[in-house]
């Protein structure tokens, strides 16, 4: 929310999800929880599993986006609109990675993100900037709010959650290598 706050421009997802929201008359945290259910489905074709993460992030992101823009002021001015759009940014990217990282199960967006990697084999800031540029165009165009901050986070983020991963990303051993030890 740090972001949406700063007015600066949001995250591709959150255009998105402000566009539906304004679209439908609903609040940010109902379109949020409609769109992962719909970005669901495109899973099927890329052959994501969901996982304990997949179905907490369902459930309480929308809910904690609603709760957090109850209790976040406003900036008080433009160093402050600055500071909320970089804190926001960092630590969007952080505990992106942190979450991918645990191998729980991706979020519904972000599972776009690591199936479409996971068949085109290209780098993570490539896909995840090429989806944040799409889901902000489609926010736009429905009402959702693009900013200098739009595109600082769209070409940002990307490159922050690929050099984050590794840090923090479980290493968990390998099918096969798993499979030889239960014989």
């Amino acid at each position: 929310m740090l972001l949406v706050q700063s007015g600066l421009g949001a995250a591709g997802w959150n255009v998105l999800t402000e566009g539906t929201a304004e679209s439908l008359g609903v609040s940010f945290g109902r379109a949020t929880n409609l769109i992962s259910l719909l970005v669901l489905l495109a899973w099927i074709p890329l052959r994501e599993l969901p996982g304990l993460g997949t179905l907490l992030n369902v459930a309480i992101v929308g809910f904690a986006a609603d709760a957090t823009a109850t209790v976040l002021p406003d900036p008080p001015g433009p160093l402050a609109e600055i500071g909320y759009l970089a804190l926001g940014l960092v630590a969007l990217a952080f505990f992106d990675a942190l979450y991918l990282g645990a191998q729980f199960g991706s979020g519904p967006r972000d599972g776009i993100m690591t199936g479409l990697i996971r068949l085109t084999r290209l780098p993570v800031a490539l896909v995840h900037t090429g989806i944040e540029v799409a889901v902000a165009c489609v926010g736009w165009l429905l009402g959702g709010t693009v900013g200098v901050g739009t595109v600082l986070i769209t070409l940002c983020m990307g490159p922050l959650v690929g050099r984050f991963l590794p840090l923090v990303a479980v290493r968990l051993p390998a099918a096969s290598a798993s499979a030889r030890h239960t014989r």
